[in-house]
């Protein structure tokens, strides 16, 4: 059983940054992965980038070069630093945990205007 509570959403202007962090507890395990996924209104969630305990990290193509995904294992918390935000980027953000099941957040809103 793994609780996420994530925050560090808000409104920005495009080509601004925002960083949000997501922090579990109970029963972490040492292999699993955190992660974040988002989901914009009237599309499916999919998937941002994520990490390995060992720091290893993925990241879906349109965020390359502009998100960082990074671990604090010793507050198991995970963090995303978003920099120059687009207005596609516009999403609820979820974090996500997963070591034999996926733990999910409950969500944060990112806005990005024009």
């Amino acid at each position: 059983q793994v609780q996420l509570v994530e925050s560090g959403g808000g409104l920005v202007q495009s080509g601004g940054s925002l960083r949000l962090s997501c922090a579990a507890s109970g029963s972490i395990f040492g292999d699993n992965v955190m992660g974040w996924y988002r989901q914009g209104s009237g599309k499916e969630r999919e998937f941002v980038a994520s990490m390995t305990r060992g720091g290893t990290a993925n990241y879906v193509d349109s965020v390359k070069g502009r998100f960082t995904i990074s671990r604090d294992n010793a507050r198991n918390t995970v963090y995303l630093q978003m920099n120059s935000l687009k207005p596609e980027d516009t999403a609820v953000y979820y974090c996500s945990f997963a070591h034999r099941e996926r733990y999910w957040a409950q969500g944060t809103q990112v806005t990005v205007s024009s």
